[in-house]
């Protein structure tokens, strides 16, 4: 029986070993053949495009991924979708494909780095678990907002600690949507005016200030009933 059990171990080690490296083979033929750099080029993305059609959607969106996934900054991509497909179209295909590389870095830290990401920076992924972990959804839709610190910090913090999945990716998948929308419909050529642009710094300050308001007011509640 312990026999099986050091076997289990050493084939579970052995197989995150080998998704690992495979996993950054793969990233270093991404950044050496330039894919990266491509994605968050317009001019590129609206050719491709053009040239490959409807195929191009399901490339580019596993570009945008990866390209999400390693923290590149997603207001770049939704730049270029919004030049390539137009602001509507452009925004709900870079906000998938930034949500699909929140899942990916989330579950990349989850499956293959946890343990490691533990040992050295449990101090921080403690903070943050802390943090996050209580009304999951709220807390990561106000740093979504903000932004507060890195997306992908944020993401590997999570996929580290026990941060509800769920929660998680729903607060982030909203929080994304206003800054994606305004990149967006710039790529498309479609300027805000500042009168605009002081409406949307207005609502979104609203909106922070709303959802402090009802963290705050649960956490005096949580306080009241351990009192």
């Amino acid at each position: 029986m312990k026999f099986k059990r050091v076997t289990l171990v050493t084939i579970n080690r052995l197989a995150k070993f080998i998704v690992s490296l495979s996993l950054f083979i793969a990233i270093a033929f991404a950044v050496q053949q330039g894919f990266f750099e491509h994605i968050a080029d317009s001019n590129w993305v609206a050719k491709f495009v053009k040239e490959q059609g409807k195929q191009a959607v399901v490339v580019l969106m596993a570009m945008g991924a990866a390209y999400a996934a390693l923290g590149a900054p997603r207001q770049l991509l939704a730049f270029a979708f919004g030049f390539a497909f137009g602001a509507v179209e452009g925004a709900l295909l870079a906000l998938v494909a930034t949500e699909l590389g929140c899942i990916l870095s989330f579950y990349a830290a989850k499956w293959l780095f946890r343990s490691s990401l533990q040992r050295k920076f449990n101090k921080s992924l403690m903070k943050f678990e802390r943090l996050v972990k209580d009304n999951t959804t709220l807390k990561v839709l106000m740093i979504r907002l903000l932004p507060i610190g890195s997306n992908l910090f944020t993401n590997v913090a999570a996929g580290a600690t026990t941060v509800p999945a769920q929660g998680f990716f729903l607060g982030s998948f909203i929080g994304y949507i206003p800054q994606t929308l305004i990149f967006a419909y710039a790529g498309a050529g479609i300027g805000l005016s500042e009168h605009e642009k002081i409406l949307i710094s207005i609502a979104l300050f609203i909106v922070s200030s709303v959802i402090g308001s009802l963290l705050y007011r649960s956490q005096f509640r949580r306080k009241v009933k351990e009192l």
